[in-house]
């Protein structure tokens, strides 16, 4: 499961690609202040990510990595650190989340898996994007607020939450995990059919990017830079 990847483009650039999924005269709104490139985004980490605007139109804005752990998981625990990636969306808890209100997009240049090919290193991490330039493209996810203790230093706070689709792994990723990757969009089409379609439609696209368009760009890296 993707627990690993990275933002490397621009905010300029960021903005160019979501004018392409506007419709005439809809809004866009950044409200993220200045976005520095991220190399490495973990769990927990905050990240830009793309949404219905409060107002109507389009939101650029941040939030935390992982989504409300279902209750039956944090029964004797103290904190609940998020679940990053969604697979079961027939869950009545995720589908809570699925109307067009809570989906978004989170915009990536490349992510990383655990290598499970037969002698592999241990804890050896592959890096995959759309090529070698890192072009930019997006996980489809879900979104809400909500009120939990996440780290005990913190205590209880109210945080903007996001998690990613999975689904199953295409020919290049299944090698090195079989399990899973992440639902990946990357046509303007495709943003503006899972932030506006109904569910049964949008569901769709929880499918995985077909063969071919992916490739290994870096391995053993903790962070991808380029």
């Amino acid at each position: 499961m993707c627990n690993l990847y990275s933002q490397t483009k621009s905010q300029d650039a960021m903005r160019h690609v979501f004018y392409e999924m506007l419709e005439e005269n809809e809004a866009f709104e950044d409200v993220t202040g200045n976005l520095p490139a991220q190399a490495g985004i973990w769990p927990d980490y905050t990240a830009p990510i793309i949404r219905h605007g409060p107002q109507g139109g389009r939101q650029l804005t941040k939030a935390r990595w992982g989504m409300p752990t279902p209750e039956t998981f944090l029964e004797g625990k103290r904190t609940d650190p998020g679940v990053t990636n969604i697979r079961n969306v027939a869950s009545p808890h995720w589908r809570r989340w699925l109307g067009v209100g809570h989906r978004c997009l989170m915009p990536f240049t490349s992510f990383s898996e655990i290598d499970q090919r037969t002698g592999s290193p241990r804890n050896h991490p592959v890096w995959f994007a759309l090529g070698t330039d890192r072009p930019l493209a997006f996980f489809a996810g879900i979104r809400t607020e909500w009120t939990s203790v996440r780290k005990l230093k913190e205590g209880e706070i109210t945080a903007k939450l996001f998690g990613f689709l999975t689904c199953a792994p295409n020919a290049e990723v299944a090698p090195v995990h079989p399990k899973a990757m992440p639902a990946i969009l990357t046509k303007p089409a495709e943003w503006r059919q899972w932030l506006t379609a109904p569910m049964a439609d949008a569901l769709q696209l929880q499918r995985p990017l077909p063969d071919g368009m992916l490739q290994i760009v870096a391995e053993g890296e903790r962070t991808d830079a380029v």
